[in-house]
């Protein structure tokens, strides 16, 4: 392979791989300095002249001429006088010898090693680049269309032919992908796995939602309106805290626009998560009420050295304030940085209850968890129930049963 055919065929890749001019000639000028090195030790007295348009390549070798006798004649860059007059009759000594070094010079093997360090310099710095590309997008929403769905991931080609990938752990519960079809995601990280960048995107993340209310809500897009925070338990519920500088603006109307017309699309793209958007304030206690939306706190304790709140309600806001699963305590507790404990505030004629939460050191969670799925939420909202209530509604055991129903008796006795 000569010169010519060499370095057209190298352009002709490095321009399908959107590889810059000035790149090519840097990586040619390596790959032949590297082939300089290996036969004559050093490149420092070589001149290389590439022309990638034409296919050109001319290799020049410097070196000064010397007496025969002289200490010097082994060095890198000086050429007894005898050896000189073979290349140019007239030559004298002092004088420079430039000699062109032809890429036939280094042998076959030599340059197909030359034409494989070319392709693979290419795919490296394609791989770098799309590194690069894709790391100034992380925290960006991107589109891809499936190509794969496998169990612990989906497969998406970008707009550019790359792969990209969503694990099951960053897709939404109730996501479900067909191939060919187009999604949508942030850029959650990206990461390089045996030389090779793996973009993982995200439809969990909270900045996926925010980013979304940024595409839909132009005042957020122009930063009228600021998002201040964002909870979420992906598909199922979600708190956004909004603040907007301007008085004329109000950024939970604007956010949630004309009869819900704009959250509605950011709805529909997260698989109908429930999203509750409320006015951020610096004042704490109002804070945690809009947090705990829509229960109505009747009285609060804010402890802020343990980072904790404890909310007292009427008993039929208790239920709303936990919220399905306990999402909502989890979410305004995530929302205002603290924990937040929810207390029934008793009435004249009431008798004490207690919240199950406080048995977490005598009934397993996960009983306390199933118990709260059947609307059970407090010692005596369970012992209002028979046993064979209990033993019906629950998949609970009955020596669980009857072991929880111990406990709890004993805290009235």
């Amino acid at each position: 392979m000569d010169a010519s055919s060499l370095i057209e065929s190298f352009a002709e890749f490095a321009k399908q791989k959107n590889i810059d001019r000035p790149t090519m000639i840097r990586i040619l000028e390596d790959v032949f300095r590297t082939m300089i090195r290996k036969k004559y030790e050093t490149d420092d007295n070589f001149d290389i002249i590439i022309n990638v348009d034409k296919g050109d390549l001319e290799i020049w070798r410097f070196r000064e001429i010397v007496d025969d006798n002289s200490e010097d004649i082994w060095d890198h860059d000086k050429i007894s006088f005898s050896e000189a007059v073979k290349i140019e009759p007239d030559f004298e000594i002092g004088e420079e010898v430039a000699e062109e070094i032809f890429l036939e010079d280094f042998g076959r093997r030599a340059v197909m090693t030359a034409r494989q360090t070319l392709i693979q310099k290419v795919k490296d710095l394609e791989k770098d680049l799309l590194y690069q590309k894709y790391k100034e997008l992380v925290g960006e929403i991107i589109s891809g269309e499936v190509y794969q769905v496998l169990s612990r991931e989906v497969l998406l080609i970008d707009a550019e032919g790359n792969e990209i990938s969503i694990p099951k752990t960053e897709q939404i519960p109730k996501d479900r992908f067909r191939k060919g079809e187009s999604i949508r995601a942030i850029v959650d990280r990206v990461e390089m796995f045996n030389g090779n960048p793996k973009i993982i995107l995200s439809r969990t993340s909270p900045v996926f939602l925010e980013r979304l209310f940024e595409s839909e809500v132009p005042e957020v897009y122009d930063g009228l309106i600021t998002i201040k925070k964002v909870v979420r338990e992906p598909g199922e519920r979600a708190k956004v805290a909004v603040e907007s500088y301007d008085d004329r603006i109000d950024p939970v109307g604007a956010c949630v626009g004309m009869k819900g017309s704009r959250i509605h699309s950011i709805v529909r793209e997260l698989q109908n998560e429930n999203i509750d958007v409320i006015n951020f304030t610096e004042n704490k206690e109002l804070y945690i009420q809009r947090a705990l939306s829509p229960a109505k706190i009747a009285s609060m304790k804010i402890e802020e050295e343990k980072k904790r709140v404890s909310v007292f309600l009427k008993p039929d806001q208790v239920s709303l304030a936990i919220g399905k699963g306990g999402q909502n305590i989890k979410l305004a507790s995530k929302l205002v940085g603290m924990e937040i404990d929810v207390f029934r505030e008793l009435g004249d004629f009431e008798e004490e209850d207690v919240d199950l939460d406080e048995f977490g050191d005598e009934i397993e969670d996960w009983v306390i968890d199933e118990l709260k799925r059947i609307g059970l939420d407090t010692a005596k909202s369970v012992l209002t129930l028979s046993r064979e209530d209990l033993i019906r509604r629950t998949d609970l055991e009955e020596e669980t049963i009857d072991e929880v129903l111990g406990i709890l008796k004993q805290e009235f006795e």
